[in-house]
């Protein structure tokens, strides 16, 4: 009798715990997929100070979505993104604030789970690093920014995004040939289901920077 009541109690357990897990995981999926689509809306449909604003608004969503699950990589990744974005679109000296704690959250992301996201996080971080100021201002390397982007493209060879920064930084260092050929890997890549905003929005990007790069060569 009391193994039976042991059995129905761990089975009980088991469920519950079941429950809860699919319940976080499944407000994970739904926060991310959310600023996935939000970030897109703002980045290619908002200018100006609407879009600031916008991405100031997604910061705070982003950071009380983590509160709830510190330890989702995928919603580290997408708040430091958010983070990046909004100190594209806010500049002076309030976005190298926002650029070292995206950087903070790309690490802690990669620490979780290097891999998620298709590897998002060593392209993101490595803009950061393309981007920012190298020292004493902040923390830009070239060195730093290039590796990353090229663990980028090795994990994920088809994505969109990978092969789009990465030629990007080749542009910027003259390499105009190679960067015209991730460029032409960038828009190769398959569509993303339910991305289509931002499919659409980086498919513009690929095609101006391929004008460019060819008119440099």
């Amino acid at each position: 009798m009391e193994r039976l009541i042991m059995i129905k109690y761990l089975l009980i357990t088991l469920i519950t715990l079941r429950a809860l897990t699919s319940s976080a995981f499944a407000d994970t999926v739904d926060d991310v997929e959310y600023i996935e689509l939000r970030w897109a809306e703002i980045n290619y449909l908002l200018e100006g100070d609407e879009k600031e604003k916008a991405f100031e608004q997604l910061v705070i969503e982003s950071e009380t979505f983590i509160e709830s699950n510190k330890e989702s990589a995928e919603l580290l990744i997408w708040s430091a993104i958010v983070k990046s974005s909004y100190a594209g679109a806010k500049g002076g000296l309030g976005a190298l604030g926002l650029a070292k704690a995206a950087k903070a959250e790309y690490e802690a992301a990669m620490k979780i789970d290097a891999d998620a996201l298709d590897s998002s996080a060593y392209t993101s971080l490595g803009i950061l690093y393309h981007s920012v100021p190298g020292w004493p201002i902040g923390f830009g390397d070239s060195k730093k920014a290039e590796a990353l982007l090229r663990k980028g493209v090795e994990n994920n060879p088809t994505g969109i995004d990978n092969n789009f920064f990465y030629a990007n930084f080749l542009a910027d260092e003259k390499d105009y040939a190679k960067a015209e050929e991730y460029y032409l890997r960038a828009q190769a890549a398959p569509p993303r289901p339910g991305r289509d905003i931002a499919d659409k929005g980086r498919q513009a990007e690929i095609d101006l920077a391929l004008k460019a790069v060819r008119a440099a060569q």
